[in-house]
C-alpha cells in the first residue's frame, strides 16, 4: 500500500502525551504525512536517517479531526537501517520505509485481553513461508506446505521472545513481488537491532494489541525524519 509514503519530523508534546490536543504551534506528525491511509488508528516508526537502527513507534487516534498521542515506545529496526519499500531487496536486514496496513496479530502467548484484532497463536505446525518459488511466498502457513522450503522460512515458534506477541506489517503482502522480502511484523524486542521488522518492548506490544481496532482501519507508517524517505518527499 503506497510504500512511497513515509514520515516527517515532529516533536512531540507533553499535551500529546496525555492524550490532549498538542501544544500550540506544534503539528503531530501524522497531520504532516501526504497520507494516512483513510482510517482513525495510525501506527509511526520513525528514525532519524535511512541507517538509524533505533527509533520511536508511537500509535495514535483521529479524535473529532485531530491526531492524538495513545502511546509511545523506543524502537529498533533493520540492522543495515531503512531503505524505501518498493525498492527493497529479500535478505538485506533493511526495513521498508512506507505506509502499510496491518492485516491480523499472533504470538507465542494467548492475546492479550481485550484484543479485538485476528490473533493467531503460534503452534508447533507454524511457519511464515519466505521461499521465493512457493506458491504461500509472504504468507502464514500451517502447516508448512510441500512447496515451501523450510530452510527458507521462519519456524515462528523457534522465536517465543520476539514473536510473544506480533503484528503484521502488509508490506509486499497484498500482490507479493519475489524477491522484494517476506516476514515483515512489528514484534517484541529481541537481543539487537532487527532483520528487517520494528521491535519494542513486550509491554508496549501487549497495550498495541489491545488498542489496535480493525474497525478504525489501522495502519503502520515507517520512515524517517528527512531525506528520500521523508513524507515530503512523496
Amino acid at each position: 500500500m503506497r510504500p512511497g509514503v513515509v514520515l516527517a519530523l515532529v516533536s512531540a508534546s507533553s499535551f500529546a502525551l496525555l492524550g490532549l490536543a498538542p501544544a500550540p504551534g506544534s503539528v503531530p506528525l501524522p497531520a504532516q504525512m501526504a497520507d494516512t491511509g483513510g482510517g482513525s488508528q495510525l501506527i509511526t516508526a520513525q528514525a532519524d536517517r535511512a541507517d538509524s537502527t533505533s527509533g520511536t513507534l508511537t500509535w495514535w487516534d483521529l479524535k473529532e479531526g485531530q491526531w492524538v498521542q495513545a502511546g509511545t515506545a523506543p524502537a529498533r529496526f533493520g540492522a543495515n537501517g531503512l531503505v524505501e519499500g518498493g525498492s527493497r531487496e529479500q535478505g538485506t536486514n533493511t526495513t521498508p520505509t512506507g505506509l502499510y496496513g496491518v492485516p491480523f496479530g499472533f504470538g507465542t502467548k494467548a492475546a492479550p485481553s481485550g484484543t479485538s484484532i485476528e490473533y493467531r497463536t503460534v503452534q508447533e505446525t507454524s511457519w511464515w513461508c519466505q521461499d521465493n518459488d512457493s506458491g504461500s511466498y509472504n504468507r502464514w502457513v500451517d502447516p508448512l506446505p510441500g512447496d515451501c522450503r523450510a530452510s527458507e522460512s521462519e519456524h515462528l515458534v523457534s522465536y517465543a521472545t520476539q514473536y510473544a506477541y506480533a503484528l503484521v506489517i502488509g508490506f509486499n503482502y497484498e500482490q507479493p513481488v519475489r524477491g522484494r522480502g517476506a516476514g515483515i511484523f512489528l514484534h517484541v524486542n529481541g537481543a539487537g537491532a532487527t532483520a528487517g521488522c520494528v521491535s519494542v518492548p513486550e509491554d508496549a506490544m501487549e497495550r498495541i494489541l489491545r488498542w489496535v481496532d480493525p474497525r478504525k482501519r489501522p495502519h503502520m507508517a515507517m520512515g524517517t525524519a528527512s531525506g528520500t524517505t521523508a513524507v515530503t518527499r512523496y
